[in-house]
């Protein structure tokens, strides 16, 4: 709250047609909203206060007040009170996405290290999603105009790669990706690049051999188990020749190497998705911004973008749920 998340959500719903698209239901505070509202002089929007999300009916938007009124707003500060009302937030948003009263979850940017407390030791959302649903393994899935690009190791020291990037680590992730492709894209055979690990993908051994010791190995098993996927790829090439526009999908080896580029060539639209959750999970490319906090500044289109995201990844859930139940009983026969 002390950041730019307010910002981003007020700018967002300052467009009525966003309740036309969904039911709006905002896990926070009023009051922080009239402060940020006042600060940054943006018209009322007018959010209906409700106890339970089950509560909301189409039409309006909704808000569920977690926190408080004592709570103390210090714009542009990273505080441990702004921490902990974000973490009641999530948690509270958390629960009712588990129980099914929500079919999905836009989460606002947070300070990774004020929200650190005993019962939250996470370095990010996507590790506390996999934690909160008890996900086998799930996979930070980078997504906008341009590509989609997961990475086999996330909020991960540099330090430490090797430890993480394995065979099978490798194909966890590409089993991820390959069926939200399918089940959240409705890309029915999607096609994979993978990037290298080493510069100029190893150079056949004499600047590493973890692209024939470790990557390989694990493309021709994905490939056996009927997933398209190609590569290992030189990640500088890749992207200076304009490659990812060929493929449905990359995964790279670890965030930087991924989330770089991708923010270089689309910083406004981007979205992180958590792919590999039984639930719907998105949130903006970007962070707490305390930079600009209460200026204005904040564009809310990484946001928005996410949003649209999570409305399209539930309907497509629902048409391949339909799908592959029966994949046959939409198609006409009657002219075969």
């Amino acid at each position: 709250m002390n950041g730019i998340s307010y910002e981003v959500i007020l700018k967002t719903f300052l467009d009525t047609r966003m309740s036309e698209l969904c039911i709006p239901i905002i896990y926070g505070s009023p009051k922080a909203v009239a402060y940020h509202r006042k600060v940054l002089n943006l018209p009322e929007i007018n959010f209906t206060r409700i106890e339970n999300a089950k509560d909301a009916a189409a039409g309006k938007s909704y808000i569920i007040n977690c926190l408080d009124d004592n709570i103390r707003i210090e714009m542009g500060k990273p505080t441990a009170g702004a921490g902990e009302a974000a973490i009641k937030c999530l948690k509270r948003a958390t629960d009712d996405l588990k129980n099914q009263h929500l079919h999905a979850l836009v989460t606002a940017p947070i300070n990774k290290q004020t929200v650190q407390m005993p019962d939250f030791n996470f370095p990010g959302h996507t590790e506390y999603f996999k934690s909160a649903f008890a996900s086998d393994e799930v996979l930070m899935l980078l997504v906008n105009n341009l590509m989609r690009i997961g990475v086999v190791t996330g909020h991960v020291p540099v330090s430490q790669l090797p430890k993480y990037i394995t065979f099978e680590s490798i194909l966890k992730k590409l089993r991820i990706l390959n069926k939200s492709l399918m089940q959240d894209f409705g890309i029915r055979k999607p096609k994979i690049a993978v990037l290298a690990l080493n510069p100029h993908a190893g150079d056949n051994g004499v600047i590493g051999d973890e692209e024939k010791t470790i990557i390989e190995p694990a493309l021709i098993k994905a490939k056996e188990e009927d997933i398209i996927v190609m590569g290992p790829y030189p990640a500088d090439g890749f992207f200076a020749a304009k490659n990812y526009l060929q493929f449905d999908g990359v995964l790279a080896m670890y965030h930087d190497q991924g989330l770089a580029p991708f923010k270089a060539l689309d910083f406004e639209t981007g979205v992180n998705y958590t792919a590999g959750l039984p639930a719907v999970r998105t949130s903006p490319d970007h962070g707490v911004a305390y930079e600009i906090a209460g200026m204005g500044k904040a564009g809310p289109d990484s946001f928005r973008h996410s949003l649209y995201l999570a409305i399209d990844i539930v309907k497509h859930r629902k048409n391949y749920r339909e799908f592959t139940k029966d994949p046959l009983k939409n198609i006409d026969i009657t002219n075969i």
